[in-house]
């Protein structure tokens, strides 16, 4: 570890989003390139650094700064230097000359103190004068603050940010109550807040670390799906991870309800913007189920018209996918769902050609990129997600930064700017958590149809809800629930042995299956092997796909046949280190040029761009989502960056800072696979969890697959997979919600 001191001359480069930047530093007269972190650091200011001296392959001798500190110049020449840097807007070269030749190593004192004599100058008015003295103080502020919060080990980044929202209340609010910053602060949590805590001295049986501690549980519950918990069961998790007993916990829950920060319905525990949410969106469906055929046309003459449709098209539909279209006809809100092979795409083709005769605007949407893309491809109409739909902003805000899986977001299109369309049509609805389908319906105007397209049979979705099936379970609007399998789909192993899953019914599988195969292997070593040679050599010609586009499903996230340890075996075969890839390793993990990634929460502020043939953006846009997967095309070490392509030959941009939110995805878990489809899939399956080994995760990822299933492991564990139907519970009420509002107008 080096120490030098000196100031700063320039920086090649700052990221002004995390403070990462280039600089150009004078020490003893000498130039030295410095890296590292400097959010508070502007041209001319003196610093003492410690770093390591390192060798870059191109740019040589570089000092990596690990810390810092900034001090305020003493001298006449150092205060010039840094009053004529730029850092105090108003003052250049000349004018810091100016000051210096006035009142020499007394300048920061006069302004300080007496800002008012900075008036004797020429070219410096009393308003600017104070100006001067504001900017002086601010940054004076800044630094004092960011040398307290230090001593607490917060980084200077998170300091800067901490500064910025309370100003000079920040010291009482460290000393009084520092669970705060979990609410107020992006980027801190609960954990954090609570290890400040107790540096502070802080009582573990504090009335603010035991409500903020249970504020939290519940947020981490919402991760796990959940709207509310039962009150029981946020008691016993809340005092085992406070390490205070439930009384405790019991009286802070009834303060917060008094604070209106939690809510209390039939003994089950809200935080309030979750029940209100849940409200809303039963309000709001109310509002749009409407029966929308005015007596213009009778169910019989509806009947009629979609027989047309199916006579010009050249289709039959059967007769729960013709009540299906004539249900979406004639009313605003209308559910559709069934498994694989049932003729959903086909009831929405119908759909919409009934809806074009009708000259109506039409919109198709679903959750992902991915099947929206097949969604298009299906449809033969463009369909694109609901966020881009929406009009996605940017800017995550978020009420409580505990509450990461809430992803609050920004759209262009709400109830003051709606939707102006007649239709809409949503894919893969088992997919939309209660957030997004709240920002949908503010956007849509009673009046609309609104078609809801899924397979109940699903997973639910990653975010909180479970709003296909609360909808369904609640009975109140028009679902047609599509049963027969078609004589196409039936010539699919994976359709037909999809709706065994789902029916609990074991079946053979003798491998004389065109596209459903299990290979026993009873070693994980072996797996790994044949799941190599498959995705190398044998599958990629036989379903006529890419090595890459062959996903490796699991239900687990750890073990050695959960998705990190595959990933880590399978980046090393299929993407092994070379030369000429570039790669960056941070924690544990090492990402590498060509690797297969996945973008693991939603980003409304990342900026994507797709470029043309010579290196022109075409298109740009923002926001990239949970679930999105994509290729590492470039590795810039001296900028610190990464580049992804995305589908649809989206780029982003990522500072090294922010590499959290990707993943690896050549395996991934069979949650994440929700909406999309892949050309093959392979399922490692030799045992695991009991609550993993369930048929709703194994029916999902055997409908993952579009041309060939191949499951390398025990047939013993499919079986437990079909017999086991727990599932692991989710809390949610909008079922109870919906009854309530429809009971109310009653």
């Amino acid at each position: 570890m080096e120490t030098v001191k000196g100031y700063v001359d320039h920086f090649i480069y700052k990221n002004s989003e995390n403070g990462y930047g280039v600089m150009v530093f004078i020490t003893d007269g000498e130039e030295l390139t410095c890296v590292g972190y400097f959010t508070d650091v502007d041209a001319g200011d003196t610093l003492e650094i410690k770093g390591e001296m390192i060798t870059h392959p191109v740019y040589g001798e570089q000092l990596k700064v690990s810390e810092y500190q900034v001090s305020v110049p003493d001298d006449a020449e150092s205060i010039e230097r840094y009053l004529g840097s730029g850092a105090i807007k108003g003052i250049g070269e000349t004018m810091a000359r100016r000051i210096v030749k006035k009142f020499g190593a007394d300048a920061f004192r006069i302004i300080e103190d007496e800002p008012e004599r900075l008036a004797e100058i020429k070219g410096i008015s009393e308003r600017k004068a104070r100006d001067i003295a504001a900017q002086l103080y601010d940054k004076r502020e800044m630094r004092e603050a960011m040398v307290f919060l230090a001593g607490y080990g917060i980084s200077n980044t998170m300091s800067v940010r901490i500064f910025e929202h309370y100003g000079a209340e920040v010291y009482s609010i460290m000393k009084e109550n520092p669970y705060r910053l979990a609410d107020d602060i992006e980027g801190i949590g609960f954990r954090t807040a609570d290890e400040i805590a107790s540096r502070i001295g802080i009582k573990v049986d504090s009335d603010y670390r035991v409500k903020s501690g249970i504020l939290y549980t519940l947020m981490e519950s919402a991760s796990e799906g959940n709207s509310y918990l039962p009150r029981d069961i946020l008691l016993d998790k809340s005092s085992e991870m406070l390490g205070v007993p439930k009384e405790n916990i019991n009286i802070q829950i009834d303060n917060l309800m008094v604070e209106k920060k939690l809510i209390l319905k039939d003994e089950n525990v809200y935080a309030s913007s979750y029940f209100y949410e849940e409200q809303a969106i039963a309000t709001m469906l109310r509002e749009l189920n409407l029966d929308m055929s005015y007596g213009a046309e009778s169910d019989r003459a509806l009947e009629d018209r979609i027989r047309s449709i199916e006579a010009t098209r050249g289709i039959e539909l059967d007769d729960l996918q013709r009540s299906a279209a004539v249900a979406s006809a004639k009313n605003g809100v209308v559910i559709i769902t069934g498994g694989p092979g049932t003729g959903k795409t086909t009831t929405i083709n119908t759909i919409i050609q009934y809806y074009a005769e009708e000259r109506l605007d039409i919109v198709l949407a679903a959750p992902t990129g991915r099947a929206a893309k097949r969604m298009t491809e299906a449809t033969g109409y463009e369909a694109q997600t609901i966020h881009r739909l929406l009009g996605v902003g940017g800017g995550a805000a978020y009420n409580n930064d505990n509450d990461k899986s809430r992803d609050r977001m920004r759209f262009e299109k709400g109830s003051d700017n709606p939707l102006e369309v007649d239709a809409i049509i949503i894919d893969e609805m088992s997919m939309v958590d209660m957030h997004l389908f709240n920002a949908l319906l503010k956007a849509i105007i009673p009046g609309t149809h609104l078609i809801l397209v899924g397979d109940s049979s699903q997973l639910p979705s990653v975010g909180p809800g479970q709003i296909l099936h609360d909808i369904i379970s609640s009975g109140v609007f028009p679902t047609i629930i599509l049963q027969k399998i078609f004589r196409q789909a039936k010539q699919s192993d994976i359709v037909m042995n999809a709706h065994h899953i789902k029916a609990g019914e074991h079946f053979v599988i003798d491998n004389k299956s065109k596209d459903f195969f299990l290979l026993k292997r009873d070693n994980n070593e072996v797996i790994y092997k044949h799941m190599i040679e498959l995705i190398k050599s044998k599958l990629p010609g036989y379903v006529n796909a890419d090595s890459l586009d062959i996903q490796v499903l699991t239900p687990m996230k750890r073990g050695p046949l959960g998705a990190e340890c595959l990933n880590q075996v399978l980046q090393k075969y299929l993407n092994p280190a070379d030369k000429s890839k570039k790669e960056y390793a941070f924690g544990d993990r090492l990402l590498r040029e060509g690797d297969k990634v996945m973008q693991i929460r939603n980003n409304y502020q990342a900026e994507w761009e797709i470029v043309g043939k010579y290196g022109i953006a075409v298109d740009k846009g923002m926001g990239i989502f949970n679930g999105d997967m994509g290729y590492i095309r470039s590795i810039n070490e001296t900028m610190r960056e990464l580049t992804v392509e995305f589908d649809e030959k989206r780029c982003v941009t990522y500072p090294f800072s922010e590499l959290d939110e990707l993943e690896l995805a050549y395996a991934i878990t069979i949650h994440k696979s929700q909406g999309s489809e892949y050309p093959a899939v392979i399922l490692p399956l030799l045992g695991g969890p009991r609550m993993l080994l369930n048929r709703n995760l194994l029916y999902t990822a055997v409908t993952r697959a579009r041309s060939c299933v191949v499951i390398l492991g025990s047939e013993s564990t499919v079986e437990t997979m079909i017999d086991n139907e727990e599932q692991l519970k989710r809390y949610t009420g909008l079922q109870d919600r919906i009854m309530e509002v429809m009971d109310a107008d009653r």
